[in-house]
């Protein structure tokens, strides 16, 4: 499509847009302006109409119910989590079996590498991407340093001097020359930096094809970008519910564990009793015999009020579908970059705009980065002052993601128009 630097043309998008009438079930904040642009989906997702209504009804089974609402409840807490599986497992490309939803991310990245992390011999060290999430890095360098390895164990592989992306050929050239010494392949599968989005095919099959473990981050991938998880034959993942999937700050988490793995009761597990077999759980007998799949690795009761705005949002997803999410998504995401790209040529006496993420949609979601050059924590302020809500990175990143479900073609144009405006 050709695109076009004007209001009505970015109406016209939006009267076209098969999408356009899920905007009105979220709500917009309006701290400081009625009609704020809204592009931090991918920190933050917005409140579904719906979550409140949800999160009463619960409310009100407690106090109708007390402690027997884990079977007499509408929604009956004991199974609480079973609700949401099916149209989780959409969005990440799972069997129902290979995903459940609870605790919180690094929570299950942790319970995860327990089972799916277990170095022998030479066979020791963890690979992820330079400047991933601080939360993953740290989790990982603990897990190292628990098992009682050098810190060296840690393997990251980074941008080549001079470049802010990593090559795909540098990730795979790494897991080849690691080979029987690597143990597991653990990458954030979009890079909360740059918006990158990996190849996790690629990566998954070189990973097995030197005897490793492969597993993924998902935070800044799931609801946002099409995934396959059990076709790529991904051995984990985890994923945060506040972000793409726009269910409460700090939000439940998704976990995925193959399907292969679903009746291996010898993984070594941290384990809870939420995920013992649930036919005789409340015998309250010695000895844990895990669910098959991945309800073996939850741990205690199902956060209810958590799963219940959980619960509204993945409503929405199932009626506009991952694959309708992921078109638009596109050309979202490709019109602001061009208006980006247009502000940039106006005004580079002033400033050079450079969206450090990749161009081609299949190695980006909605998130665009850009490096502000000539500019630095001023501009981002005086575009939160004229109604933007966006999210900043040091030295002179701004961190934008137009999500599908509820930003609108107008909302990039009026974007592009607050970013020129504040260079003035």
């Amino acid at each position: 499509m050709e695109f076009q630097d004007s209001l009505d043309f970015a109406k016209q998008l939006d009267q076209q847009d098969p999408l356009a009438a899920f905007r009105s079930r979220f709500y917009f904040p309006n701290f400081h302006t009625e009609n704020p642009v809204y592009l931090t989906g991918n920190s933050l997702g917005l409140q579904p109409k719906t979550a409140a209504k949800y999160l009463q009804e619960e409310l009100d089974d407690w106090a109708k119910f007390g402690v027997e609402g884990h079977f007499l409840s509408r929604r009956p807490w004991f199974s609480y989590h079973e609700n949401l599986t099916a149209m989780a497992a959409k969005i990440v490309g799972a069997l129902p079996i290979e995903v459940v939803i609870t605790h919180s991310l690094t929570t299950n990245l942790h319970l995860l590498m327990v089972s799916f992390y277990r170095p022998e011999g030479k066979r020791v060290k963890i690979l992820c991407e330079e400047k991933a999430f601080p939360s993953d890095q740290y989790a990982l360098a603990s897990q190292v340093s628990f098992h009682g390895l050098p810190h060296d164990a840690l393997v990251e592989v980074g941008p080549r001097d001079g470049e802010q992306l990593i090559r795909e050929e540098d990730i795979l050239a790494k897991i080849q020359e690691l080979g029987d010494e690597l143990a597991l392949v653990m990458i954030g599968g979009v890079n909360y930096y740059t918006g990158q989005y990996f190849d996790l095919e690629k990566i998954t099959k070189a990973g097995h094809a030197v005897g490793a473990v492969v597993g993924f981050d998902l935070a800044h991938a799931a609801g946002n970008v099409n995934l396959q998880l059990h076709d790529w034959n991904v051995d984990f993942a985890a994923w945060c519910g506040y972000k793409y999937l726009n269910s409460s700050p700090g939000g439940v988490s998704g976990m995925f564990v193959h399907e292969r793995h679903a009746n291996n009761k010898s993984l070594p597990r941290f384990a809870g009793w939420w995920g013992h077999n649930k036919e005789v759980r409340f015998q309250m007998e010695p000895g844990f015999d895990p669910i098959p799949g991945a309800e073996g690795w939850q741990l205690s009761n199902a956060p209810v009020l958590g799963m219940a705005a959980h619960l509204a949002s993945l409503e929405i997803f199932e009626e506009a579908g991952m694959d309708r999410i992921g078109q638009k998504r596109n050309q979202l995401t490709a019109y602001l970059e061009y208006l980006i790209h247009l502000v940039s040529e106006r005004n580079k006496e002033k400033c050079e705009f450079e969206v450090i993420t990749p161009r081609s949609p299949k190695q980006r979601g909605a998130q665009l980065s850009i490096m502000a050059k000539g500019q630095g924590r001023q501009l981002f302020d005086k575009l939160t002052a004229l109604g933007v809500i966006a999210d900043w990175r040091e030295p002179n990143v701004i961190r934008i993601a137009p999500a599908p479900l509820y930003n609108s073609y107008e909302d990039c144009f009026r974007f592009a128009q607050f970013l020129e405006q504040a260079l003035h």
